[in-house]
């Protein structure tokens, strides 16, 4: 296995920049998960590496060697898309072994690999079958399935889940957790969910307009997010955001009714913006700052969306324990300060 390097990696579509310089390390073993808004780059960034989009300036590794404008079959990468791909009249044995069936590999090698990427895969009852009698999350497994076989340097994962519904998506989660574990290999894995994001990965990569915002360890970006982009997209519910007011050392932060300790860097007659998780702030029945607009009731946590009857902002609390809000409620809410995050108004950069 190999690590990968992209190094000043630039992507143009003639005048079109999508790419912008991007440096970022993965190591050996690594499972980095690409992670941003639609559009932002992050499959294009993956394709690059595949070989599939040329890159228009910068170099890219694997491992030792120099990809940067290798064709794909000798990057040794191995890729699974969203869709399946699978060839609707081969069983799954001949889906998972074709492609070393292309290059020429003796049968019983291709039978060796398969069985053993089929055994990984808990496959094994499913080999004699065609697509059309699996379900959506055995066929995924079918298509990295196919990847393993051909023994790659490193595995590429392009939103592989999206076709999936809630449950399953949960299940390949777990799959592609559990094979990471036990191969060992180097993964890239692309994704608009945050959650997979989280759950899955070693290392983020958060991706804005071809750019990269900040990489980090899934719990390093959720508690110690680098700008406003970052503390809102990592995290499910997003982050509040609130407006302040810089005056004598104190932000006042009317959302919560509240006084802070200013940050560094700020002057009195400034303005920035406060951010609180919705696990940080704690609803208080006794008091008469927000108005309970609606609530999301999930069993173990619910979701409470309040409206401040000063500001108008909009805030979502979280909740647990037998006693909970319910819309229509008049209350208040109160959070440890140590737990406020803030943020420049202009560039969204954190204030620490």
């Amino acid at each position: 296995m190999s690590g990968v390097t992209l190094n000043s990696v630039v992507k143009r579509y003639g005048d079109v920049q999508v790419i912008h310089g991007v440096d970022l390390e993965i190591a050996d073993g690594e499972f980095c998960v690409f992670v941003g808004p639609s559009g932002c780059g992050k499959s294009t960034l993956l394709r690059m590496v595949a070989g599939l989009e040329e890159t228009t300036e910068g170099t890219m590794n694997i491992g030792a060697r120099d990809v940067t404008h290798m064709d794909p079959s000798e990057r040794g990468v191995s890729m699974v898309f969203q869709t399946y791909a699978l060839y609707p009249h081969m069983t799954v044995e001949e889906n998972m072994g074709f492609g070393l069936k292309m290059t020429g590999h003796p049968k019983a090698e291709i039978r060796s690999k398969v069985a053993e990427a089929s055994k990984i895969l808990k496959l094994d009852e499913y080999l004699k079958r065609k697509p059309a009698a699996l379900s959506g999350g055995q066929r995924q497994r079918v298509a990295i399935g196919r990847a393993i076989v051909r023994g790659p340097e490193v595995f590429l994962f392009d939103e592989p889940l999206s076709n999936l519904d809630a449950e399953l998506r949960v299940e390949m989660r777990v799959e592609i957790a559990r094979l990471h574990k036990e191969i060992g290999a180097t993964m890239i894995y692309v994704t608009h969910d945050q959650v997979e994001a989280m759950t899955l990965a070693d290392k983020i990569v958060v991706l804005r307009a071809g750019h990269i915002e900040q990489v980090g360890a899934p719990l390093h970006l959720y508690r110690d997010p680098d700008n406003k982009f970052v503390a809102g997209f990592i995290g499910s519910p997003s982050m509040n955001f609130m407006s302040g007011s810089v005056s004598g050392g104190k932000v006042t932060c009317e959302g919560v009714a509240s006084t802070l300790d200013a940050p560094g860097g700020v002057v009195d007659g400034g303005k920035v913006e406060v951010g609180l998780r919705p696990e940080h702030l704690e609803i208080d029945p006794e008091g008469n700052t927000h108005r309970v607009d609606l609530t999301e009731a999930l069993g173990g946590v619910s979701y409470a969306y309040v409206i401040s009857e000063k500001t108008g902002e909009r805030l979502v609390v979280e909740e647990r324990g037998d006693t909970r809000s319910s819309e229509g409620d008049i209350v208040g809410l109160k959070f440890e300060p140590r737990r406020a995050y803030f943020f420049e108004v202009d560039s969204g950069k954190r204030l620490r």
